[in-house]
C-alpha cells in the first residue's frame, strides 16, 4: 500500500533520477513530494519550522530586489531556481520517518543510479582516453550527469559515500552489504578518475575526519590504518592514475600563473580570485541592498571592464561564492540573514553517531557555497537541500 513514506519513497527516486538526468522530471517529482509531505497539515503549523522561516527570510531578500534590479527575467529565473527551499524542508519535516527497509532501498538505488552515471561518464574515457587525457591538459573534464555539472555530480558522490556509511548498519544481509560496500569502492576510484578538485577534497576532507573519529571515538585501529593509508593512496592515485595525474599538473600550472599575475580569465582558480575580487568592490559600493538578484551578472561584467577588459565575455563569471552572491545580490543585511540561516543547523548538533554524519554532510556543502555558484542552479540547489535534509531527519530531535 502507498502510503505517505511510500509515495515520499518514489518521489526522492523521481527527484534523483531527474537530477543526473532529466530537469523536468526532478521538478515534477519535487512538486509531488511536496504535496505528499504537506497534505493533511494546517499551513499554521508550517511556521513551527524554524529552519524553514529562516529560508523564507533570506530568499524573501531577494525577493523583494525586484524593485531596485533592471533585469527582471535574470531575478525571475534565479527565484525559480529556487523554489524547493520553499517546499522541500516543509515536506522532509511532515514525512513520516524512513523504515529500516526503506533506507536500505534508498542507499541501493541511489547508489546504483550514481554508479550508472559514473559508469556513462567513463565510458568516454574508454572510448577515445588519448583525446580525453589531451582534454585534461586544459581543465576539459570527462562528460558527467548533470548536464555537464561535474562539481555536482562529484559532491553527489561524495556525499552519497556519506550517506552510505553512516547507514552501513541499517543493512541487512550479506549480499546488500557486499552490493553497497562495491558501490562505495567504485565510486571512490570513480572520484580520481574524474578528478575535479572539488570532489577530491571534499573526499578527502570526509576520509581524514572520519579516521579520525574512529580512531579517538570507536575503532582505534580502523582509524589509525585509515590515516595512514590515505596519504599513501593519495600519492598512488596522482601519480598513477592517468587523468588525476594531468589534473594534478594543470592545478600546478594554474597556481604558477596565479602567482605569475596572470589576467586572462582562462584559469579556473585565478578566475576564481578575480570574480571574488569584483564582487568585494561592488559590495562596497552597494552595501546595504546590493544591487539585486536580477542585476547581479549585468553588474559583475561592468567590474570586469574596470578591472580585468582583457577578460571575453564569455568567461566573466559571478562570484564563485554564494555568500559575496548574496552580499552583491543584497548587500550586508542578506548575507548575513543567509549565514544565520546556513550556519543555523550548528546548533542540531549533539554528541551522538547521527551528529558526526551530519557534520560532514554540511562541511561538503560549506566547501560546495565558498567555492562554486551552488544555489544559482537547479542541480546544485536540489543535491544541498536534499542531503541536507535526508541527513537532518536521521537526527534524534527531529524523528517523527
Amino acid at each position: 500500500m502507498l502510503d505517505k513514506s511510500n509515495i515520499a519513497l518514489l518521489c526522492i527516486f523521481g527527484m534523483f533520477l531527474g537530477f543526473l538526468a532529466a530537469p523536468a522530471q526532478q521538478s515534477i517529482a519535487t512538486f509531488l513530494f511536496g504535496i505528499n509531505g504537506l497534505r493533511g497539515v494546517h499551513p499554521k503549523k508550517w511556521f513551527k519550522n524554524k529552519y524553514w522561516v529562516l529560508g523564507l527570510l533570506w530568499i524573501g531578500m531577494l525577493g523583494i530586489s525586484f524593485f531596485w534590479s533592471t533585469d527582471v527575467e535574470y531575478w525571475a529565473s534565479g527565484m525559480r531556481i529556487k523554489l524547493p527551499f520553499l517546499i522541500l524542508p516543509l515536506a522532509f519535516s511532515y514525512t513520516p520517518c524512513f523504515t529500516r527497509p526503506q533506507k536500505q532501498l534508498i542507499t541501493l538505488v541511489l547508489g546504483a543510479m550514481l554508479t550508472a552515471g559514473a559508469a556513462y561518464s567513463f565510458s568516454f574515457l574508454i572510448r577515445d582516453p588519448a583525446y580525453y587525457l589531451t582534454q585534461y591538459k586544459f581543465s576539459h573534464l570527462l562528460p558527467t550527469p548533470c548536464r555537464e555539472d561535474h562539481i555536482s555530480f562529484s559532491l553527489s558522490i561524495v556525499l552519497y559515500i556519506i550517506w552510505a556509511i553512516y547507514n552501513w548498519r541499517n543493512l541487512e544481509g550479506g549480499l546488500v552489504k557486499s552490493i553497497i560496500g562495491s558501490i562505495i569502492i567504485l565510486l571512490s576510484i570513480f572520484i580520481h578518475v574524474l578528478a575535479a578538485k572539488s570532489g577530491l577534497i571534499a573526499f578527502y576532507l570526509f576520509a581524514g575526519l572520519l579516521s579520525c573519529y574512529l580512531a579517538f571515538y570507536k575503532r582505534k585501529a580502523a582509524g589509525f590504518a585509515l590515516l595512514i593509508a590515505i596519504p599513501l593512496f593519495l600519492i598512488y592515485a596522482a601519480n598513477k592514475i592517468p587523468t588525476f595525474k594531468e589534473r594534478k599538473g594543470y592545478a600546478l600550472f594554474s597556481l604558477f600563473m596565479m602567482q605569475y599575475g596572470d589576467r586572462s580569465g582562462n584559469y579556473g582558480d585565478v578566475s576564481r580570485l578575480m570574480s571574488y575580487k569584483i564582487g568585494l568592490d561592488i559590495m562596497k559600493q552597494y552595501p546595504l541592498l546590493g544591487v539585486g538578484g536580477g542585476d547581479l551578472m549585468k553588474e559583475m561584467k561592468q567590474g570586469y571592464e574596470k578591472f580585468y577588459p582583457q577578460v571575453e565575455d564569455k568567461d566573466r563569471l559571478v562570484p564563485h561564492n554564494q555568500f559575496l552572491i548574496m552580499g552583491v545580490s543584497t548587500g550586508i543585511a542578506g548575507m548575513l540573514l543567509f549565514a544565520v540561516w546556513f550556519f543555523a543547523p550548528l546548533t542540531w548538533l549533539k554528541r551522538n553517531r547521527q551528529s558526526f554524519y551530519f557534520l560532514m554532510v554540511w562541511l561538503v556543502l560549506l566547501l560546495q557555497l565558498c567555492i562554486d555558484t551552488a544555489l544559482e542552479v537547479q542541480y546544485g540547489v536540489f543535491m544541498f537541500i536534499f542531503f541536507l535534509l535526508l541527513m537532518k531527519e536521521e537526527l534524534p530531535q527531529f524523528a517523527n
